[in-house]
């Protein structure tokens, strides 16, 4: 499938981008192209792998000449480059659009233009009934990317997008944080102990990805199943890996933070189609030409949403085997000296 084959992935020195080169660089892939903005996170990453079938393009995705230099004989993208801190993006929302939206169709275009064959952008739970402007720029982007493929030939270039939720041990995310208080014997900072929210791991979300590119039809959004976890649950196997007792700093909750997230609204979960461990949610391929009044609309579903709170819930020593699971958390605990 990879043979001879290019490979771009946007924002590809982040935690997605480190996870799919180690899954793929040893494949058939002929080249790899890591697209970003950070010189030294692309400094970094070429002194870790010493690989001559990495490339590394500087760009953003927000100017459309680096993407065209960057697309050009690439046979599939992986678009994970965005702006995905809730807080900064509250302050600064319209940044979130200049990367989410406008950069998400500057790399189709480019795409398009370039005839490559598959793209697969990743979306976020948040965009699902959003609240705040991280999530309302990716529910626009998923819109890009339907409004996008339902115009595009799926023989020539292949759209669809992803959405998942919280990927464990992910940079800026909350498991990083709890260890590195923990390490610094600082409380715990805690929004709220009841907040849930999906877990799953960085390999999970590659094979989302991946799902999508083999199975995705043009301008489908493919959600993975995962369980979920209290924040008081997190933090109590946190605590139980790292054989600590943490004090707690209740700090209330964030800028545009959610109690639960949603990986399918209740009006995407009627039409959803249940692929086993994957939903997939057509896209809607009606045109402008409606008719004047309507004699009968679609049935609706009885099914609830999709979210934090419905799926399967970890209980603490479960939780403690998906940590114990990661690399990144192995690796904190063999630097452990509590």
């Amino acid at each position: 499938m990879f043979e001879d084959k290019v490979l771009l992935i946007t924002g590809g020195t982040g935690s997605f981008g480190n996870a799919v080169l180690k899954r793929f660089l040893d494949s058939d892939f002929k080249e790899i192209r890591i697209f970003s903005r950070d010189e030294k996170k692309q400094d970094d990453m070429r002194k870790k792998y010493q690989n001559d079938k990495i490339k590394f393009y500087i760009g953003d995705v927000r100017d459309i000449n680096s993407i065209r230099d960057a697309v050009r004989d690439v046979d599939y993208i992986f678009h994970a480059a965005a702006l995905k801190q809730v807080p900064s993006c509250e302050f600064f929302p319209m940044e979130a659009v200049k990367t989410n939206v406008i950069g998400t169709d500057n790399v189709l275009t480019a795409a398009i233009d370039a005839g490559v064959s598959n793209v697969v952008c990743l979306s976020t739970d948040k965009a699902a009934y959003p609240i705040n402007a991280m999530g309302t720029s990716k529910a626009m982007m998923e819109k890009v990317i339907v409004a996008k493929a339902r115009n595009i030939d799926p023989e020539k270039t292949r759209i669809s997008a992803t959405r998942y939720g919280n990927v464990m041990a992910s940079r800026g995310s909350v498991i990083p944080l709890f260890i590195e208080q923990i390490k610094a014997g600082k409380p715990l900072t805690l929004t709220d102990g009841e907040m849930t929210r999906f877990m799953m791991s960085l390999d999970e979300a590659v094979d989302l990805v991946l799902f999508a590119f083999n199975n995705a039809e043009q301008g489908d959004i493919m959600v993975q199943k995962a369980p979920a976890s209290t924040i008081n649950t997190l933090i109590k196997a946190i605590d139980k890996i790292f054989n600590v007792q943490s004090d707690i700093k209740e700090i209330g909750i964030r800028h545009g933070e959610k109690m639960y997230e949603s990986l399918l609204t209740k009006e995407e979960a009627v039409r959803a189609i249940d692929m086993g461990d994957f939903y997939r949610v057509p896209s809607d391929k009606r045109d402008l030409n409606y008719d004047k009044y309507f004699e009968e609309g679609n049935p609706t579903g009885l099914l609830d949403e999709y979210n934090s709170d419905n799926t399967e819930q970890l209980s603490v020593d479960e939780l403690v085997e998906k940590l114990l699971a990661l690399d990144e958390v192995q690796a904190e605990l063999a630097n452990w000296e509590g």
